[in-house]
């Protein structure tokens, strides 16, 4: 691998690790504001409009926002087949925030589900690949 090769491929990987950590501060975040904002939802989209504009709704959606920002930058510089697989893994995250922040009920299940996505990510990109255009 080239120099400049491998400052791109580098440059992906810190970017997905990225999106990867973000993506589920930003759920869990608005998350949290919507949990903790549910007697002003009535199902009116402006009632929904103004949980987004409470502290933890506004964080949330810009950690998403932010996130797919990152991921249009990191799609410039990688492939998508070897992005999409990998920021799978933020759903391990999630998973494991919700249970252990938010207090929810994760059965076994769905921890299996979030271990076969890890596991599924890990075989995605067992190779390396990065865009050469």
């Amino acid at each position: 691998m080239t120099g400049r090769t491998w400052d791109r491929t580098a440059h992906a990987y810190r970017m997905v690790l990225l999106m990867v950590l973000l993506r589920p501060l930003g759920n869990l975040s608005l998350a949290w504001g919507m949990k903790h904002s549910a007697s002003l939802l009535s199902g009116a989209p402006l009632s929904n409009l103004f949980v987004v504009l409470k502290p933890f709704g506004a964080g949330g959606v810009s950690l998403l926002l932010f996130t797919l920002l990152i991921r249009i930058a990191t799609l410039s510089v990688a492939d998508l087949s070897l992005v999409l697989p990998l920021t799978a893994l933020g759903y391990v995250f999630s998973t494991a925030l919700g249970r252990f922040v938010l207090g929810e009920a994760v059965s076994r299940t769905q921890w299996l589900g979030t271990v076969l996505i890890f596991l599924g990510a890990s075989l995605l990109t067992s190779e390396r690949r990065v865009s050469t255009a």
